[in-house]
């Protein structure tokens, strides 16, 4: 006999509350979703480390329900966020997430990398880069990142410890420059300028 499982509990959302950078957030979450129950401990290594202006156009690549990029937007009041990401339920929640928490200088968007941003250039990007991207995938964005970037832009990833020598390969590369700002035992956080 097949015993079905009542899934109702499930299927709300999950909702917890963070303080990430000095600013309180409440985030609507579900399954299937990166992190659903907590912002992890990488995103809050990226985002300790990330050097924001009031004014700067920033850029969260692959958002999820928004932990980085809303925490940018609040830091980048006079500016404006754009975050990004390719599954349509993160983009989803994320815009959620920008209205639960008044957050209105953003703009959310379903983009496989920077392909349907093309038109915009950034001060600062910020991404928690999944370990899975691909090389091919990584180098488009590495180098549409690099085009879309202001002279002196930043570009922050947080990357699981084992991929931190392919980032800086990369990151040389392509900018020419790499800087690692903090490493883990899982995570490491690393940045690289438009020079």
């Amino acid at each position: 006999m097949n015993k079905k499982t009542d899934t109702s509990r499930l299927r709300k959302d999950i909702i917890f509350t963070e303080t990430l950078r000095d600013q309180t957030l409440t985030f609507h979450s579900t399954w299937g979703i990166f992190s659903p129950k907590a912002v992890d401990k990488g995103t809050v290594m990226l985002l300790d480390n990330l050097e924001i202006d009031p004014d700067y156009h920033c850029l969260d690549l692959g958002c999820g329900y928004g932990p980085v990029g809303l925490t940018m937007a609040r830091l980048a009041p006079n500016g404006e966020t754009t975050l990004v990401d390719k599954d349509f339920m993160a983009v989803e929640y994320c815009r959620k997430n920008a209205a639960i928490n008044g957050i209105n200088n953003c703009d959310i968007k379903l983009s496989n990398g920077l392909q349907h941003i093309r038109e915009k250039r950034f001060h600062c990007v910020a991404s928690n880069m999944p370990a899975k991207v691909g090389s091919e995938m990584m180098t488009i964005m590495l180098n549409d990142i690099y085009e879309q970037l202001h002279p002196g832009g930043m570009f922050y990833v947080v990357t699981i410890t084992g991929l931190r020598r392919y980032i800086e390969r990369n990151f040389k590369e392509i900018f020419g420059n790499y800087k690692k700002l903090k490493q883990g035992e899982k995570y490491t956080v690393a940045m690289t300028v438009k020079e």
